[in-house]
């Protein structure tokens, strides 16, 4: 009787002990899907960041691996800047599939609405909710906080299909901003604010400037 009594007694205290530790046990959180991973190389190409782990469509969307067939996408610097301060950002719809090249998502600024091109084909999982809230994450931090979708990709050999080689990526996005000094001069001498950082808005001391008709050009919309 008396063991029986020793055994039921050990139990209870270990049953306690594993509650009581469970309790104290810390709770492993899981890292949702949009953690964005911080990016350790950075190039500067005409003062646009154009960071080195990201591919780039030439309508200058870009794309990144997260996992296996699955892609982030948004747009690089050079095309927030050219954008600017836009009111509002209209995205693709999860379970939507879009091809690349196909017009996926649009940016409305004084009226007027610029659409640009998706760099992968597959079905979009999920949308950024607090880019479509604060459309001003595209310029503030268009890699980061300012991403736009990610798309679950069925053939990963479409993640790089027609998409700026790596070792053109410089020549490709020197030749962007020559192309935007030749159709606007004016901004040749004021693209930079202040230390090779690009302004905020490209195109807004420029009154001439076609805003629908330049991003159009550049993101392969017109």
């Amino acid at each position: 009787m008396t063991v029986i009594l020793v055994l039921v007694t050990f139990s209870i205290f270990i049953l306690l002990d594993w509650v009581l530790n469970r309790r104290k046990a810390p709770q492993v959180a899981v890292a949702p899907a949009h953690t964005v991973s911080p990016f350790l190389e950075s190039s500067y190409i005409e003062g646009f960041q154009v960071p080195e782990q990201l591919s780039y469509h030439p309508g200058h969307s870009w794309v990144m691996q997260e996992r296996r067939n699955l892609v982030r996408v948004g747009m690089d610097e050079f095309a927030a800047a050219l954008v600017g301060h836009v009111e509002r950002v209209e995205l693709p719809k999860p379970g939507q599939w879009v091809r690349q090249g196909q017009k996926v998502w649009s940016l409305y600024r004084d009226g007027e609405k610029a659409d640009m091109v998706s760099p992968t084909e597959g079905e979009v999982v999920e949308i950024n909710p607090e880019v479509a809230a604060h459309p001003e994450l595209l310029r503030k931090d268009p890699y980061g906080k300012g991403w736009l979708a990610l798309i679950h990709v069925p053939d990963e050999e479409s993640t790089v299909r027609n998409l700026v080689p790596k070792g053109l990526v410089r020549s490709w996005m020197r030749e962007a901003v020559g192309r935007l000094y030749a159709r606007q001069p004016q901004l040749a001498g004021a693209v930079a604010a202040d230390g090779g950082v690009p302004t905020e808005d490209l195109l807004a001391g420029l009154p001439d400037a076609n805003w629908k008709q330049v991003t159009g050009e550049f993101f392969l919309t017109a």
